[in-house]
């Protein structure tokens, strides 16, 4: 494998092997993220990529939805738990690859990065990188969506401390997560400590560290890739931005349009707004 081929792998999906999916379960939620992105792509038979692909909370049922997924990942834990979740499928196809480096064949008419992954990004060179990604890989027309953390609201959660402690109960009775998290305000990152606590008295601990944003530096990302900001929401039920909100959702379109695989343009057209999301300190891996 040449230098070139090489994939960064932060260690996410090694530290969270085993309980990722309580975390992040393939739920309502992850179905109604996937409906709001089906209708957000503005040519299904173009092909879709997702950056950040987990264990494919999103991309299973979005193939269901709009046809062939690509899915690339670092992690191997992570790629490991999608194709165990394929269980046949072929809907997805898991691509170990870095997204600030990934290159394909061919175009995309939806590119997206959701739960959290381009925070998981620990520089703006490196998130620019993975936009820019992202944005050569769209066929004009295409378009591509970002889901991740709101910078204002996670600092507000802190109320003007470096460290912060909190508890986000699941629906499962007993069970829930607790996160020790840390602001390290010179380079905009957030350190989380979590435990997860099962029904059964069990616990899990792992951490993870992240790059913090706001939709305005997306933004700049975006139209230095040469992508046109087109919305920005606080979630994916398509409430409007708000500094208090944990996350944003914001997307971008390619300019022009272009031939898809069935002679069609690819045109980018409104769709539904941008449910779900990730709790706070959460992410699928890069």
């Amino acid at each position: 494998m040449s230098a070139a081929q090489l994939v960064h792998d932060i260690g996410y999906g090694l530290e969270f092997k085993g309980w990722y999916d309580r975390l992040f379960p393939k739920d309502d939620s992850a179905a109604r993220t996937a409906g709001h992105l089906a209708a957000l792509h503005p040519a299904p038979a173009a092909g879709t990529v997702e950056f950040g692909v987990g264990t494919g909370r999103i991309a299973l049922p979005l193939a269901g939805l709009v046809g062939p997924v690509t899915g690339v990942d670092s992690s191997p834990e992570m790629l490991d738990g999608l194709r165990a979740a394929l269980a046949g499928r072929t809907d997805v196809e898991p691509v170990h690859g870095d997204i600030r480096t990934y290159r394909a064949d061919r175009t995309a008419g939806l590119v997206y990065c959701v739960c959290g992954t381009l925070s998981m990004l620990l520089s703006p060179e490196e998130q620019q990188l993975a936009v820019r990604r992202a944005a050569d890989l769209l066929a004009p027309g295409g378009r591509l969506v970002v889901e991740t953390h709101n910078r204002p609201a996670i600092h507000a959660l802190h109320e003007g401390r470096s460290h912060a402690t909190y508890f986000t109960p699941y629906p499962e009775r007993g069970t829930g997560l607790q996160t020790h998290s840390t602001l390290l305000p010179e380079n905009d990152l957030w350190h989380c400590s979590h435990i997860w606590y099962e029904a059964d008295g069990s616990t899990r601990v792992g951490t993870e560290l992240s790059r913090l944003t706001t939709p305005d530096e997306v933004d700049a990302y975006a139209r230095a890739a040469g992508l046109v900001p087109e919305s920005r929401l606080a979630g994916w039920d398509g409430e409007p931005y708000a500094e208090r909100s944990p996350m944003f959702v914001c997307t971008y379109v390619k300019a022009g349009t272009g031939s898809g695989p069935d002679g069609g343009d690819v045109v980018a057209e409104g769709g539904s707004g941008p449910g779900g999301g990730a709790p706070s300190g959460g992410g699928e891996a890069s």
